[in-house]
């Protein structure tokens, strides 16, 4: 049987299609066409398994199309999740404990759960030294539809509580946003709250400094100064800046072994004239077939144009090279395709013609967390980012207006700067929707944001008037080329920027998400957290 499907991992795709129709893996094909718009939605079973049985029993081909309501019912939501919260600092501005509590609405199966809230609780208290911490984390069962993978896997969440925090540590202490951060984030050999330090190519103050700079920050003898509002008309707009830090794991974890296959194929006679690289990556918009044809033309020394690729069908990629997700791919499908691509460029030497050699990466192992001690080395590689947003209020609306958002993303190196460039913008542009916007809303079993016009999101009117990409370049050493995972940072630290940007223009904070209109409107009519 042949499924013809948009997905993230064909074969986890195709491993599950045979379990269910009880056939051996080889009896099923997965084929991925380049569809755009995954970002983990895909990752989750939907129609794969029902239309691969109604193929297999009707002995003829079959076609499944959700309309847009089937596709939001169908697929897995982000976590809703809610936190309570009890940070401690000397009043030199130094962290000394903090005491988390987090909530999270699994749905009706908590399939992923487990996996997303080990994120949350990895980020809920930001990447700073702390000496002192207590995390405690309960996914629960409901009767909504069931929660999953979305950009940043849990990551955005903790980190909206983690720098919202160090926001209103920061204006309690009277110091300066940017001041407060640096005195406290983890470098090279910190140890982290979980009582590892992170793998080497630590760059938290690199990215912070590069961000505050870029937005207009000052370096001072006394210390970091925020740049001041401009004046604006009419009198009730008012105009605000905010910041916020975020670091996120690539790659699956907390013991997982992370794997990646890739086959390479040398033809000619005197030199090398076709290269072709097999491999199971998906490509969902992120041009990550591009990167990977950049990359073997990189380990094997001939000119792109001379690099195919097979790729996205379990017919030619018949070993896993795991999911497009969790910021992986580059990490992992490099160091997978220069493994094979030095294993044939040896058999070409020694003229073994046409040389074909096959590589599977082992990413370095990692652990869960110790049930007693809570400590462990959950990750093998980081990605590290840091954003400013600068917003105007309208007070007598509620209405919001990101004027310019400032990315410092650290991908250790740039292997296609366009490419990286999409990334963050786009990851901007998801992650104000999810800060502003979009609101998935069920209630008594009913959907009640089933359509585009219930369920928003943002459209070009929204997208802020200046997105600047500062593209940070520190190698990670377990990366090929130094490369590092960017696609879900982006997205990640947005939200309490923004919350930080309408506190400086307002003086309010916003504990809840979307940031609607009504819900502004309100918290500057009746603030329940004033300064």
């Amino acid at each position: 049987v042949t499924v013809v499907v948009g997905g993230q991992w064909t074969w986890e795709d195709q491993h599950e299609i045979a379990h269910a129709l009880d056939l051996p893996p080889e009896q099923v094909r997965v084929i991925y066409p380049a569809i755009g718009g995954a970002f983990g939605g895909r990752e989750d079973m939907s129609v794969q398994i029902v239309l691969a049985l109604a193929a297999w029993k009707l002995q003829r081909p079959v076609k499944i199309v959700w309309t847009r309501q089937e596709s939001i019912l169908g697929h897995c939501k982000r976590h809703p999740m809610s936190f309570h919260c009890k940070w401690g600092a000397t009043r030199d501005g130094r962290l000394v404990a903090a005491e988390v509590q987090v909530v999270a609405d699994g749905g009706a199966y908590c399939y992923t759960t487990n996996k997303v809230l080990g994120n949350t609780t990895v980020t809920c208290t930001g990447p700073y030294e702390m000496p002192n911490v207590k995390v405690d984390v309960d996914g629960v069962y409901t009767n909504n539809p069931p929660s999953g993978a979305f950009r940043g896997f849990g990551a955005p969440q903790g980190a909206f509580v983690a720098e919202m925090q160090m926001n209103k540590l920061a204006v309690a202490l009277g110091m300066d946003p940017v001041e407060l951060r640096l005195k406290n984030l983890l470098r090279e050999g910190s140890l982290t709250a979980m009582g590892t330090p992170l793998p080497g190519g630590v760059s938290l103050v690199e990215v912070t400094t590069r961000c505050a700079e870029a937005a207009g920050w000052r370096r001072t003898p006394s210390g970091w100064l925020k740049p001041a509002a401009s004046d604006q008309q009419p009198a009730a707009v008012r105009r605000g800046i905010g910041l916020a830090v975020a670091f996120k794991n690539v790659g699956f974890s907390f013991g997982y072994q992370e794997n990646c296959w890739a086959k390479v194929e040398l033809r000619g006679e005197m030199e090398i004239e076709e290269a072709t690289v097999y491999i199971g990556t998906a490509d969902v918009g992120q041009g990550s077939h591009t990167v990977v044809r950049q990359m073997a033309a990189e380990a094997l020394g001939v000119d792109l144009s001379r690099v195919r690729l097979k790729v996205s069908d379990t017919a030619t990629s018949p070993g896993s090279s795991g999911s497009v997700s969790a910021s992986r791919m580059t990490f992992m499908a490099g160091n997978a395709v220069r493994g094979a691509a030095a294993a044939a460029l040896k058999r070409w030497q020694s003229e073994n013609r046409p040389a074909v050699a096959e590589y599977t990466y082992l990413a370095p192992k990692t652990t869960p967390f110790d049930p007693e001690t809570g400590y462990g080395t959950p990750n093998f590689a980081y990605g590290y980012v840091a954003q400013a947003v600068e917003v105007e209020v309208d007070t007598e609306t509620g209405e919001l207006r990101v004027l310019r958002v400032v990315c410092a993303d650290d991908v250790g190196r740039a292997v296609n700067p366009r490419l990286v460039e999409g990334q963050i913008e786009g990851g901007v542009v998801q992650a104000l929707g999810w800060a502003t916007v979009e609101n998935f809303i069920a209630q008594g079993g009913r959907l009640l944001t089933d359509r585009l016009s219930t369920y928003l999101i943002p459209t070009a009117l929204d997208v802020p008037a200046e997105v600047k990409s500062v593209i940070v370049e520190n190698p990670d050493p377990r990366g090929p080329w130094g490369v590092r995972g960017m696609g879900e940072m982006p997205f990640i630290p947005l939200a309490p920027a923004l919350v930080a940007a309408i506190h400086d223009a307002t003086g309010v904070w916003f504990d809840e998400l979307p940031l609607t209109p009504e819900r502004v409107l309100g918290g500057l009519v009746t603030p329940s957290h004033p300064a």
